[in-house]
């Protein structure tokens, strides 16, 4: 299993080996195709989390694979392509820890240097189920604003949503 960048070397519409050639000025390198002129472009990963919260606790989850195996994130992962983003943000939590929620606002959307992923959070409240440890998750969990474990979240996005979420300064 790959948990990098893959390195794309060939053409995926006619099997040429691409080459790397700056298109316009400003924008970095560009994978581009010299026989059929196709531009594969390494486009960003889209996350789609929720910051779901019960009675002024909120669901943290236990990473069970990597990276970050083992440490504390909000229920979440990639958005298909096609999908909406807050349906990811849904499908996800049910997925991840077996809860039905609904999509209620946006906390805000991460990006940092050098990262594939652009993570949007969302709130949410609970419609149904038992929070539980399901796919890819050790340990489910609620916590209070004062329970939850900052040195052991998994990502600055993490660390930043719930900042937002809870208004404290950056």
């Amino acid at each position: 299993m790959h948990h990098h960048e893959p390195e794309f070397r060939h053409c995926p519409v006619c099997g040429e080996r691409l080459n790397t050639a700056r298109l316009k000025e400003g924008e970095p390198p560009r994978l581009v195709c010299p026989a059929c002129e196709f531009v594969f472009y390494l486009d960003p990963k889209v996350v789609a989390c929720a910051i779901l919260d019960l009675h002024g606790r909120i669901a943290l989850l236990k990473r069970d694979i990597e990276p970050q195996k083992g440490k504390w994130v909000l229920p979440g992962g990639y958005v298909d392509r096609g999908e909406e983003v807050e349906a990811a943000a849904v499908r996800e939590t049910l997925e991840e820890c077996g809860v039905e929620i609904r999509i209620n606002g946006l906390v805000g959307v991460y990006s940092y240097p050098g990262k594939t992923q652009v993570v949007i959070v969302y709130t949410a409240e609970h419609l149904s189920g038992e929070l539980t440890s399901a796919d890819e998750t050790q340990e489910a969990g609620w916590f209070r604003q004062e329970e939850i474990p900052w040195d052991e979240l998994a990502f600055q996005s993490t660390v930043d949503a719930l900042k937002d979420y809870y208004g404290i300064i950056k």
